[in-house]
């Protein structure tokens, strides 16, 4: 077997030269977390202009550290930046999202939805999800080949939050569509073509978004978008565009993530070799099963923090406010300080305590929403169809600090 490429890595110090674009690095880049946490796992990313945290304990401890946060406190309104006139759309709805926000902003909107997204709340949903995969899976069961991310990872949890809002479910294919233009945003250095596309999904996101919530201003539901329309229209917690960011966050957090953990998983699982239903035996197992998914091939592997006093990181290396730091955390997640064995996928494993949904005040609050569906979703699959081999190599999107595949074709 012929040995994959390695990247182009060039560490120098406590300082690193990696295209997050190298097509080696986009397929795995595992191997070059290693040899950046073996030299220097605090690190001054080149490409980026950042300081990078790579260790588990400091990633975690960041990640709480209230001397950081999301908001960005000095610079002008992100629409008021010269030169991002074409996107005024885009970073309109950015500038409200709860992600973006910091208490006490941030404590009024995330109390909004939180009640909607509690596990005694959302393991309501596990008779759904479990009807939705079943029902996938009898649409493509007989064609003995399938491709699960659009067949299978992507219709749940779409379905799901879709239904969770009360928007309709039949928009799930344009709302995907729209997500997925927006999220090209935030690879290495976007081209004008990606930032202007991103702006028009942005901008038609928005706009129908607005028309289906005048409408359904008469037509109260049990549902969330009801709730937000109806703090909206009080005028005291939700302002008009805080609640169509809202709903916009909620419809691309809600599966974007989950998908390509999803594809992620399926992959993991796979690679192990053997009869998958092993891993699925009782609800303990498959907890601990997706909880290892989680850790081993994370979806989102860059999340960044600005300063908001004077920080040393470590001794020399030193924030000033307003600087960012960049948190790795699919480095975090297999840095072999915090973890024995790290890329040896072990759901037994008794140091479980990755960091993908983040940490602190900003962990994310569709964390056990995504939980009960790759546990449903997975469990389904691999019981339905435990013959599944892959026909094709996987292939991961170059779409980083997201970490997804493009292409997981599968046959049994």
């Amino acid at each position: 077997m012929d040995t994959p490429p390695a990247p182009a890595l060039d560490i120098n110090g406590n300082r690193v030269r990696l295209s997050p674009r190298d097509p080696a690095f986009v397929q795995d880049p595992y191997a070059a977390y290693a040899a950046i946490q073996a030299a220097s796992p605090t690190f001054f990313w080149e490409d980026y202009g950042l300081w990078c945290l790579s260790g588990y304990d400091e990633v975690n401890r960041l990640l709480r550290d209230r001397r950081f946060g999301r908001e960005n406190r000095w610079g002008p309104p992100m629409m008021e930046v010269a030169g991002r006139e074409h996107l005024a759309g885009f970073d309109g709805i950015e500038r409200h999202s709860l992600l973006e926000r910091e208490p006490p902003v941030h404590t009024r909107l995330r109390g909004l939805v939180n009640r909607a997204f509690v596990s005694r709340q959302i393991e309501r949903l596990r008779p759904r999800v479990e009807a939705l995969a079943h029902a996938l899976i009898d649409g493509f069961e007989a064609d003995r080949r399938v491709d699960p991310l659009p067949a299978f990872a992507t219709p749940i949890p779409v379905t799901v939050i879709a239904e969770m809002l009360g928007v309709p479910v039949d928009m799930g294919p344009q709302f995907v569509d729209w997500s997925n233009r927006m999220v090209r945003m935030y690879t290495h250095r976007p081209s004008r073509a990606v930032q202007e596309d991103a702006n028009a999904a942005a901008l038609a996101f928005a706009d129908t978004l607005r028309d289906y919530v005048e409408r359904r201003r008469a037509v109260a539901g049990d549902d969330l978008l009801s709730l937000l329309i109806s703090a909206s229209d009080s005028g005291e917690r939700l302002s008009e565009d805080e609640l169509i960011t809202s709903v916009i966050l909620l419809l691309n957090a809600g599966h974007e993530a989950t998908v390509h953990q999803t594809g992620n998983a399926v992959k993991t699982i796979l690679d192990q070799g053997g009869d998958p239903r092993r891993f699925f035996g009782d609800a303990a197992r498959t907890e601990a099963t997706v909880e290892e998914c989680l850790r081993f091939d994370a979806p989102l592997h860059l999340f960044t923090r600005y300063a908001y006093e004077t920080v040393e990181l470590e001794p020399g290396i030193v924030l000033q406010p307003g600087e960012q730091v960049a948190l790795l955390l699919g480095a975090a997640n297999n840095d072999p300080a915090g973890f024995a064995a790290p890329r040896s996928f072990d759901p037994a494993r008794t140091d479980q305590k990755n960091v993908t949904f983040g940490a602190g005040i900003h962990f994310c609050i569709g964390a056990p929403l995504a939980r009960l569906e790759l546990q449903v979703a997975l469990k389904v699959l691999f019981t339905r169809l435990p013959g599944l081999r892959l026909a094709e190599a996987p292939a991961y999107g170059d779409n980083y600090h997201f970490h997804g595949l493009e292409r997981l074709v599968v046959e049994w």
